[in-house]
């Protein structure tokens, strides 16, 4: 026996071969019953109606498949394994509406491919995990707000470079955080416009000779647009690569922030506890309170980049036209992406929902940080009408001083300023003990930056109240997309359940 011989005798003869099979149709089998079935089936229910609104079957032949339609037993179908039978989830439903409906079953695919069909199914699939994915963001987002709120006179150092820069507060970072959310969520929303647009009707390429109705098949399944163009309804696949890279920035964000969580964790930093239910001890240091919750979100946020970079990968250099290779293969890993970022969102939003923060510590920190001295050499400027370079200079050599003679900020003096004016100006400054003070504070600082987006409470304020005012509209938004599909469903199900006769 030849070694083709062999091969034949352990994979088969006829379609499917057993590797094929264990390989490529059984995965894809399992996922289609766990994620296509009922996109699969609202698209069965709203052809049929727009067939028999068409006029292209007759209401007694809807009658007939509406029945055939109620009688599938999903729960069985979500349950099957995968046996060959049939190539795959399609064909399989497909065979049983004809054991149930006889021949006039076979209309149901009249002017329809599994092209324009699988199309629609995918981009339904997403449109809800978007969904999913949104809600938690929002969440998330209300969190921060709140969070913000409580902290808006919570004074920290912000750094540059890893290095102390100039004081601010939590609550300044914080709503940094909730503006690169809040362009997440608005890139997600962008994507899910793109994605909810329909294909069906495109056929497999060039639409139908049948007078289907594109139009219906868009408002019974609730997108919002149609794909113009045929051609790009069945071989666009940006509506993917547009999802997969706003997940992909959006954990590439979060994972920035995560990044800083742990840092402020450290005993060394001691900004943040995270509460009990989010830590984990050590097997053998008594002491040790690991705050695991936050390494297990930097973990998965970078495995939700590599499913988005696998997407990517799969879209690149493919043929533009129906291709398996942004098909059953490759959709699982754009789920999976919005998976972890959904769950992500949610871990986030509890654990700094729960966490102390090292109020005192942060404050007495910043009092002897050396970040304030921007504001000596502003107070310079201001009183003295030295230009902002010749003020630096003379600040800078405060500082060298003061760090030789091992004082913090609060504790240089007007005497050690003034020896460094003479230096670079031959004359003392015409600060005051009160002025000096004032420019050293990190409160007074913080106060009097309140140009649009600094760390002023009061601009902080501002702030917050036009964010709420933002997730209020996001929220509206998406109880709108939310209420459409769950509408449109219904509707279909009304109609299918009136004409089955139950």
């Amino acid at each position: 026996m030849g070694y083709r011989e062999k091969w034949m005798e352990t994979e088969g003869t006829t379609f499917p071969g057993k590797t094929y099979t264990e390989v490529v149709l059984e995965p894809a089998f399992n996922e289609a019953k766990a994620h296509l079935l009922s996109p699969m089936m609202a698209i069965n229910k709203a052809h049929l109606i727009m067939l028999e609104r068409q006029e292209l079957i007759t209401h007694e032949q809807a009658e007939t498949i509406a029945q055939a339609i109620r009688a599938l037993d999903l729960e069985a179908l979500k349950q099957a394994s995968y046996t060959g039978q049939f190539e795959d989830l399609f064909f399989q439903v497909e065979h049983q509406l004809l054991e149930h409906a006889g021949d006039i079953a076979g209309n149901l695919h009249l002017a329809r491919s599994r092209n324009d069909m699988g199309i629609a199914i995918y981009r339904m699939v997403l449109r809800e995990k978007l969904i999913v994915t949104l809600s938690s963001a929002l969440q998330l987002n209300e969190q921060l707000l709140l969070f913000a709120k409580e902290h808006q006179d919570t004074l920290m150092i912000g750094y540059t470079h890893t290095q102390q820069a100039q004081p601010t507060t939590l609550a300044h970072y914080f709503m940094a955080v909730v503006d690169s959310l809040n362009r997440d969520i608005r890139r997600m929303i962008a994507a899910y416009k793109n994605c909810n647009r329909s294909s069906m009707g495109a056929a497999a390429l060039t639409t139908s000779g049948f007078a289907v109705s594109r139009e219906q098949m868009m408002e019974l399944l609730a997108f919002d647009e149609l794909i113009d163009n045929s051609y790009d309804a069945i071989g666009g696949a940006d509506y993917l690569g547009e999802v997969a890279t706003a997940i992909q920035l959006a954990a590439i964000n979060l994972g920035r922030v995560v990044q800083d969580m742990l840092l402020w964790c450290t005993q060394e930093f001691g900004a943040l506890k995270v509460a009990a239910p989010y830590v984990q001890i050590s097997s053998i240091m008594p002491q040790k309170r690991n705050p695991v919750s936050f390494e297990h979100m930097r973990a998965l946020l970078s495995s939700c980049v590599g499913n988005t970079n696998t997407v990517l990968s799969m879209i690149h250099n493919t043929p533009f036209g129906d291709i398996v290779d942004t098909e059953d293969d490759m959709q699982p890993y754009a789920w999976r992406s919005l998976a972890i970022m959904d769950k992500m969102y949610r871990l986030f939003a509890a654990v700094i929902g729960t966490m102390d923060v090292n109020k005192e510590m942060l404050r007495e920190r910043t009092q002897g940080s050396f970040a304030t001295v921007t504001e000596l050499a502003d107070t310079l400027v201001r009183v003295d009408g030295l230009s902002f370079r010749k003020a630096h200079h003379i600040v800078s050599d405060v500082v060298k001083h003061s760090l030789a003679q091992g004082l913090a900020a609060n504790e240089i003096t007007l005497s050690i300023v003034n020896e460094s004016a003479r230096q670079h100006i031959g004359r003392v400054t015409s600060l005051t003990e009160q002025t000096l003070r004032e420019a050293l504070d990190p409160v007074h600082f913080v106060e009097i930056r309140s140009l649009p987006g600094g760390p002023s409470p009061k601009e902080i304020s501002r702030m917050i109240e036009v964010r709420m005012k933002d997730h209020s509209g996001f929220a509206s938004w998406l109880g709108q997309a939310e209420g459409s599909i769950q509408a449109a469903m219904k509707h279909l199900d009304q109609v299918i359940t009136e004409w089955s006769g139950c």
